[in-house]
């Protein structure tokens, strides 16, 4: 039986923490944007679910294999 493991140091983790942050900062404004003016609705809300659900990928790979605590 094999287990493969992502290995991801500290730096890096702390790295992909901070990506994920400004990802879903970005998907937030996005949202607002969006929310905004009538004609950006649908892409702000696609634009800002993807950055905001592609932040939090982020911020689990760094809390689970970045040893992000």
């Amino acid at each position: 039986m094999t287990l493969l493991e992502l290995v991801i140091k500290h730096h890096t983790g702390i790295r992909l923490a901070e990506l994920g942050e400004a990802l879903g900062a970005v998907g937030g404004l996005a949202l607002l944007l969006g929310a905004l003016m009538p004609l950006a609705r649908r892409a702000g809300q696609f634009i800002g679910g993807l950055l905001i659900g592609g932040g939090f990928v982020l911020l689990v790979f760094a809390t689970r294999w970045g040893h992000f605590h």
